[in-house]
Parts: structure tokens; C-alpha cells; sequence
């Protein structure tokens, strides 16, 4: 028998990868399921950026390999969308990187800055697949507590005490994913001085910054972040481009060149129409977040609805695709819970303790979901 690298014992089968397979089985039993899990946008990228792709298949060499480096006109507008957006300067020629989406990046970058042995920290509750590459590249997961109590950001002074001499990424989020969480500019401020003490590479991870949130911060936009500091975004979120598979990583020279050695032994550039797609997404005005956030404000205030049904709390003020809700007193795990009402209400919640132990006690809900979804969810409850 063929035996499998040791590495995939490190890891298992993505969550959603494996729930949504038993949903789908659900759904094909005829049971009327109702999604609420996973954050990928049902509502469809601009028309301008949809012919702008079509109009791109007929140009001459629009099927031919890519560069490597995407773009020049792509890495432009990232710069010009960076500077307008989040007063961030960067040079479109050795500071920024498109990524086929910004998953892709998170094991890039790993493969780039981390040694087998190496600590990397991560954060709980936080993404998954920030442990899984980690595993994946032969690191070793080093996990920082977010707690309610501490608005979702982490505790530096009691993080400074813990031995760090290994240590070479902290991957944060912010806006935060699952919780919905910010950060200010003085937070960032700390996070870079800290990363800077302990010759860390900070890797912030920022792909929600303009769903239902009206102060989008950079952590690029601070005095010497590009010392220390690499930027994962996509298009994903906000231009319901999830399935496009369009990213970037933006800082230093020095560090987007240890990414690209490795991006450009492990595949070409992305296909140009999706780069010229990406360009006219990344050129839209003011009115497009407006109206975008429109639909997500109705459906936030409906799944709020909800989760008052559940007896659940949650803040009102948290950002983002999600809204991050706290179990009621009494029930022990959040996997139990969502899954009797998966089967007895044909509802998929997420549970908080796939993002990790501190996500115990809390759901989270997709806003990835139309209004009458949502409403009758709620129905099912009365």
C-alpha cells in the first residue's frame, strides 16, 4: 500500500469541506435546508466588472500564461485602490503581489519565512487554515487567547512573558474573523512594536474591511509597518468575487520577494480576464460599498432577529460578512447546538469551536443569506 507524506497527519479535512458534504446529503433527501454556514456571497460582482471579463477573452494573448507578477495595470489599481481607500503608499512594481485569492497567500508566505521548528502564532478563535499550513509547512502552532472580555484583541503584556525566541509569523485579522471585532490605530501601533521587540513578521489578514464598516484601517497605514508587516486582502468579500479567486499581498520589497520565489515555482499568473475583472472591481466609486451594505444592513438586523430568538447575545456593532453570537447560559457545546437544529429545523449554523477552544459557547451566522431565507429561519422558530 502507498503510504501518505507524514505531513497529512498533521491536519484534517477542512471543516466546512466535510460539513457541507453532509448538508448537501440533506438537501438531496429533500430536507429544505437553509445555509447559513459558510461566508461565500450570493449576490453577484458589478455588471461593469462581468463585461469587463467578457470583453477581456478577445484580446490578443488573453489565453496565454501570466505573468508571475500579474499585471502592471492590476498591481496599479491595488496601489491606487491602497492609497484612496486606506492612505496607504506602496509601489505597484516591487511592493505588491496578486494572489489567486488570499488563501493561496497564507501558505506562500509560511513556505517563505518558516523553518520546520519554527512557532508561529495564531490566534483563538481565528481562521483555521492559519493552523492547518502551519502544520503543513512543519511549524509548530503557538495559539494566543481573544476573549470577549478584551474586545477580541490579544493580551500583549502576558504574551511578552511567554518564551517567543522561536517564533517568526503572528497571523491577526482585523476586522477579525469569526467575531466581527476591530482594531484602532493604536492597537495596530502596539502590535508592530511588539512584532518589532521580537523580530516577528506580522501578518495581518484583512479581507472584511468594507462590509457594514465605516472606519476601514490598514495596518500598512502606520509609521514603519512595512519593517515588519505583510497584508493579505482579496476580493472576495468585498466584491462578491469569491469564486474569481483574486487576492494580493502588499509590503516591502524584501518580503514580497520571498513570497514570489515561492509563488513562481508553484504556479503561473492568474488568467487575464480575471485580472482585467479585478482592475475595473478595484476602480469602483463609493456608491457600490453604499449599495452593498445596504443589503447586508437588512439582513444583519434580520439574522439579529434571529439570534434573539435563539436567546442568543451578540455586538451590535461587530463588522463584517458574520454576525458572532454568544449561546445562552446553560448550553455546554456549540456543536450540539447547532446541530439539533440542523436536524429538527433544517438550519446550518456554524459552530465557534471550529475557529478554536475560545470559540466554544458562540455560533456564528453567514450574511451570505437573502432576506426571505432569513425570514423564514425565523419562522421556523414561531
Amino acid at each position: 500500500m502507498i503510504q501518505t507524506a507524514k505531513r497529512l497527519e498533521t491536519v484534517q479535512e477542512y471543516y466546512f469541506s466535510k460539513k457541507l458534504r453532509e448538508v448537501r446529503g440533506l438537501m438531496a433527501e429533500g430536507k429544505p435546508i437553509i445555509n447559513m454556514g459558510i461566508g461565500s456571497p450570493d449576490l453577484a460582482p458589478d455588471e461593469t466588472v462581468i463585461k469587463s471579463i467578457q470583453d477581456a477573452v478577445l484580446d490578443k494573448g488573453a489565453h496565454q500564461y501570466q505573468s508571475y507578477q500579474g499585471l502592471p495595470a492590476l498591481r496599479d489599481a491595488v496601489a491606487s485602490f491602497y492609497k484612496n481607500r486606506f492612505n496607504v503608499t506602496v509601489d505597484p512594481a516591487s511592493e505588491i503581489l496578486p494572489l489567486m485569492g488570499s488563501k493561496e497567500g497564507i501558505m506562500h508566505i509560511s513556505l517563505a519565512f518558516l523553518n520546520p521548528g519554527d512557532a508561529v502564532l495564531i490566534p483563538n478563535p481565528g481562521y483555521p487554515t492559519y493552523t492547518s499550513v502551519t502544520n503543513l509547512v512543519g511549524a509548530v502552532p503557538k495559539y494566543y487567547d481573544l476573549t470577549e472580555d478584551n474586545d477580541w484583541f490579544p493580551n500583549l503584556t502576558i504574551l511578552e512573558k511567554q518564551d517567543l525566541s522561536k517564533v517568526r509569523i503572528m497571523w491577526v485579522s482585523y476586522p477579525h474573523m469569526p467575531t466581527g471585532a476591530t482594531a484602532t490605530k493604536e492597537q495596530f501601533s502596539k502590535l508592530i512594536a511588539f512584532a518589532k521587540r521580537n523580530d516577528i513578521l506580522l501578518v495581518n489578514d484583512n479581507p472584511y474591511s468594507f462590509v457594514l464598516n465605516t472606519t476601514p484601517i490598514s495596518i500598512l497605514s502606520l509609521t514603519g509597518a512595512k519593517e515588519v508587516c505583510l497584508e493579505l486582502n482579496s476580493l472576495s468579500k468585498t466584491f462578491n468575487m469569491a469564486g474569481w479567486r483574486v487576492g494580493f499581498v502588499l509590503g516591502s520589497q524584501e518580503h514580497i520577494n520571498a513570497v514570489l520565489k515561492v509563488k513562481s515555482n508553484m504556479d503561473s499568473g492568474m488568467f487575464y480576464g480575471i485580472q482585467k475583472g479585478a482592475i475595473t472591481a478595484l476602480e469602483s466609486t463609493d456608491n457600490w460599498f453604499s449599495e452593498l451594505n445596504k443589503v447586508y444592513t437588512k439582513r444583519r438586523d434580520l439574522i439579529f432577529k434571529l439570534a434573539d430568538t435563539l436567546e442568543c447575545t451578540y455586538d451590535s456593532k461587530a463588522v463584517g460578512l458574520f454576525v458572532w453570537a454568544k449561546l445562552p447560559e446553560g448550553i455546554v457545546s456549540a456543536e450540539n447546538f447547532i446541530d439539533a437544529i440542523l436536524y429538527e429545523k433544517d438550519l446550518f449554523i456554524t459552530p465557534g469551536t471550529i475557529f478554536g477552544s475560545n470559540g466554544e459557547g458562540y455560533i456564528r451566522f453567514s450574511l451570505c443569506v437573502t432576506e426571505e431565507k432569513i425570514k423564514e429561519a425565523i419562522s421556523r422558530f414561531e
